[in-house]
């Protein structure tokens, strides 16, 4: 290998830039076409349901979600068949006890026919979500109601947000990574101008794309319009959100961290006093550990880490998971940069980067771990959903980053032996020139070299042709290192791998958690379950004894599962009028497990007509249900029937 192999084609951090931009174009694609799958908090049930035909109108339309959402004032929209609103626009906020539940009015007197509810929110991991569904009063009908094919999230602005969400992950790498390195591994580094470039590209790629993302959040949660990203009022509105305040604070502490690079890359690079540099080391590392922890919280209190189970482990998890990834990943770029474009790198920093990541690579192993458990849940739903599949995929590029690492640590043992056995001088080469010295031609020096030119022009020609001379030779003696190209072609093949897997990571992270999708799918075939079955009815004479109080009770419960159900009860006299008995009572008593009764006072819907739309059955069995009439002060009868719930 010779110093002059650059020459023939672009050079190897040229060509993994390219790979980074064609990995984030590929992530903004993948994120577009991930459609319904990108979301991550799931529409569990609805009242009424999906498809379903109902007697009589509804008083209100009311969706459960698997997890928390943030709910506008035009969230939920139920349009009537000729696409007129439905509803009163009032959405209320129905959830106890862990239950996520929204609901919202309908108008009066609706007319028969389908109904379509549209609805869309922002899961707490700050993902849009959206759907529609319908259902029918009292028959299916044509309807004129036509919905927008592309989901929330989609379009070019989904493109466009996902292609920024992976350039703030880069960045972050490359910004934290860079200067860890410095710190932890290569000091020299510091006054090493690539090295700095580097580190400086990751702070202005982590600021700009932070400044995208919050200008696309209000079309990326809303109207999916371009043109939204400069409505001032949408970016008021983002501002109050949970989001919007993460990549605030994001922002803010970008601003101490380039006052932090400014530190480390000028007063510390210039630093000559060897206690001095040490004290002003350990007064940056602990103000750049807490810089950037600050800067991994903004995604570990706004994503998949504050929501879900344990959010108070997860988020501090997530942290460290984000610093050991930067620690790793950064520092391979930045050890990639030193062995391409720095004049030389001391075998002493490459041994410590080599344990740092070692360290990296346990943390990283615990905490992917836990972050596991905690998105999947099941073996099924590493295998049978979209998430397992990628969680899948990234361990498996985990695997092979891991192996070519093993393949560097041992270039990096050949390094030390060498350190060891071969003269001091051949190990370290101080020379700092800057990276534009990677292609300088090499130029003979004139044979009038070693004359005194009198034009000082002439002079300081001669000057940079020698040190074009110099600079080209040293390279040429540190290519012909075997031991040095060895490493040189791992650490950019675990590079290019790490580039991947950064792709495949900004993926996972906007994907559905498998645990959130089998809960849904579960959900939904609770839901579609009463479809097979049928509500549970039955009809029974009654006589409270009094005058007209002969008649018959019909009642009718669905879906007949255990959970929420909804019972409508009509009473009759013998001639088939309604009967609008002053009072009517049921309960239900599981009488094998000796639960119950359990009283249901349903409200007066018309005259002969009773509902209840949150009958909760706890468990499946064989249930009685008394039913009790009143038809004047003093004459009342309870009727009863076993039916089969579940």
């Amino acid at each position: 290998m010779t110093a002059t192999a650059p020459r023939f084609g672009p050079s190897p951090l040229r060509r993994l830039l390219a790979a980074v931009v064609l990995a984030g174009t590929l992530v903004g694609a993948l994120l577009a076409g991930a459609g319904p799958a990108s979301a991550h908090a799931a529409l569990i049930t609805s009242d009424p349901k999906d498809g379903a035909v109902v007697p009589t109108a509804p008083k209100e339309v009311t969706l459960t979600f698997s997890e928390q959402i943030a709910m506008g004032d035009d969230s939920i929209r139920v349009l009537e068949p000729s696409g007129k609103r439905a509803d009163t626009a009032e959405i209320r906020d129905l959830g106890s006890g862990g239950t996520v539940k929204y609901g919202v009015a309908l108008h009066a007197g609706l007319p028969n026919g389908t109904y379509t509810v549209a609805w869309q929110a922002v899961s707490a991991d700050s993902h849009p979500v959206s759907g529609a569904f319908t259902f029918s009063i009292g028959a299916p009908s044509k309807t004129t109601v036509a919905l927008p094919d592309q989901q929330a999230g989609g379009g070019v602005v989904g493109v466009l947000y996902g292609i920024a969400r992976y350039a703030a992950y880069a960045g972050f790498v490359l910004l934290t990574g860079g200067a860890a390195f410095v710190l932890l591994c290569w000091r020299r580094g510091a006054s090493v101008r690539p090295v700095q470039r580097l580190v400086a590209h990751g702070w202005v790629t982590l600021t700009g794309a932070t400044l995208a993302m919050l200008l696309l959040r209000s079309p990326y949660t809303g109207s999916g319009e371009l043109a939204d990203a400069l409505d001032l009022g949408g970016l008021g509105d983002v501002l109050e959100t949970k989001t919007g305040a993460a990549l605030v604070s994001r922002l803010l502490l970008l601003g101490a961290a380039a006052l932090f690079v400014a530190v480390l890359f000028g007063a510390y690079a210039r630093r000559e006093d060897e206690e001095e540099r040490k004290d002003l080391t350990i007064g940056l590392a602990l103000g750049g550990s807490v810089v950037a922890a600050g800067i991994a919280a903004t995604w570990a209190l706004s994503e998949h880490a504050s929501t879900g189970i344990q959010p108070g482990i997860a988020m501090p998890v997530d942290v460290l998971h984000l610093l050991a990834v930067a620690v790793w990943l950064g520092g391979l770029a930045t050890l990639l940069t030193a062995l391409y474009r720095a004049p030389s790198v001391e075998r002493e920093a490459v041994r410590r980067f080599s344990t740092a990541a070692l360290v990296s690579v346990a943390v990283l192993a615990a905490t992917g771990l836990y972050q596991s458990w905690r998105q999947v849940g099941t073996w099924s739903a590493l295998t049978g959903t979209r998430y397992g599949q990628l969680l899948l995929l990234k361990i498996g590029l985990v695997v092979v980053l891991v192996a070519v690492a093993c393949i560097s640590r041992r270039w990096t043992a050949r390094l030390s032996e060498v350190a060891a056995s071969g003269p001091a001088e051949d190990a370290t080469t101080a020379d700092d020139e800057p990276a534009e010295d990677a292609t300088t031609p090499e130029v003979e020096p004139p044979e009038d070299a070693g004359a005194e030119p009198a034009d000082p022009v002439r002079a300081a020609q001669l000057a940079r042709q020698k040190a074009a001379i110099a600079t080209a030779e040293r390279r040429r003696t540190r290519d012909a290192d075997a031991e040095r190209s060895g490493l040189r072609r791992t650490v950019l093949a675990e590079t290019a791998v790490a580039v991947v897997l950064l792709a495949v990571t900004t993926v996972l992270t906007s994907t559905e958690p498998g645990r959130t999708e089998e809960e849904a799918a579960r959900g939904g075939e609770r839901s579609a379950a009463p479809a097979a079955t049928g509500p549970a009815e039955f009809e029974l004479p009654f006589d409270t004894g009094g005058a007209q109080g002969k008649g018959t009770v019909r009642l009718s419960l669905a879906p007949a599962q255990p959970g929420g159900n909804e019972m409508h009860v009509w009473t009759e006299t013998q001639d088939g009028t309604p009967l609008d008995a002053p009072e009517l009572k049921v309960s239900f008593t599981l009488e094998a497990k000796e639960i119950g009764p359990l009283p249901i006072t349903p409200d007066r819907v018309t005259a002969g007509h009773w509902s209840a739309r949150a009958v909760q059955i706890p468990m499946p069995g064989d249930w009685r249900v008394k039913v009790t009439v009143r038809t004047s002060d003093i004459d009342q009868t309870t009727v009863d029937k076993n039916i089969r719930i579940g």
